[in-house]
């Protein structure tokens, strides 16, 4: 009888990656690579509608790894690098040619305060995402705040542009957008908006109208629009915390009364027992 042979070892398969998702991603990193291109050549108006163009990309690229189940982990840590670069790096340089180049080693440092906050709001993300509360990011995220600046350059080029008195505005803005990414500010998420279920009537109708107004006067509309979400943040958090106070004040004010009314208790009404 023939000895018989030793099955071989099956080799695991090599793991590929998922092509259309991270094709959407490289698409929103090369609009960012341009970003920066358009902006050192001067070219303002340029750079801004290729974060606006990338950001669209960033959001595709999740949609269709979730609809189509394509999600990886090596897609999420590519979408991350190239957030920093589409939403951190773009904006920054942008930033700089645009409007703080005057200001020298002041304006660069607010450059490096922003990237340098975007990056740490995507590591954040990364780390938390699995314990985020659904429905909300905390802090602003990056794709926002460089949606914010690209519209602003937008915004100021249709009002003839931008005036050398406001400069100090604009360092201003980089500063605070810094700050409101790294906080721990809540912000409405769109992810949640699952557009495949049955919505009432009134929310065609509102999505409708608000296409409607960007469509009129887009440079103008969709720097308001994304201010509002901007200043969305800050102010339900305040408006939480008065409530908060409201509520514990309330709170103090029974607990300090209590005591006095022990002191001197209300007199009880015997207790008579039936027959």
């Amino acid at each position: 009888m023939k000895p018989r042979r030793k099955k071989r070892p099956k080799r695991k398969g090599k793991r590929g990656i998922y092509l259309l998702p991270n094709l959407f991603t490289t698409a929103s990193l090369f609009g960012g690579f341009f970003a920066i291109i358009a902006a050192i050549q001067g070219r303002y108006e340029s750079a801004a509608i290729a974060i606006l163009v990338s950001c669209c990309f960033d959001a595709l690229d999740g949609k269709i790894a979730r609809f189509t189940q394509t999600t990886s982990h090596f897609g999420t840590e590519y979408d991350s690098l190239s957030d920093l670069v589409a939403f951190g790096v773009a904006p920054g340089v942008l930033a700089f040619q645009w409007a703080l180049k005057p200001f020298g080693r002041l304006g660069w440092l607010a450059c490096f305060m922003y990237v340098t906050c975007g990056a740490l709001r995507l590591a954040r993300f990364n780390v938390q995402k699995n314990n985020i509360q659904a429905g909300h990011f905390k802090g602003l995220p990056i794709p926002a705040a460089a949606t914010f600046i690209a519209s602003m350059i937008l915004f100021t080029s249709a009002l003839g542009g931008l005036k050398e008195s406001r400069h100090i505005v604009i360092i201003i803005l980089i500063y605070a957008l810094s700050f409101l990414m790294v906080s721990t500010i809540n912000y409405f998420s769109f992810k949640e908006l699952d557009l495949r279920r049955q919505k009432p009537f009134n929310v065609l109708v509102g999505i409708i109208l608000a296409l409607m107004v960007i469509a009129y006067r887009p440079k103008i509309m969709l720097f308001f629009i994304l201010g509002a979400y901007i200043v969305s943040g800050p102010a339900i958090f305040i408006r939480q915390y008065y409530r908060r106070k409201l509520s514990g004040g309330h709170s103090t004010e029974v607990a300090s009364e209590s005591p006095g009314d022990m002191k001197n208790p209300p007199e009880r009404t015997p207790y008579i027992s039936p027959k």
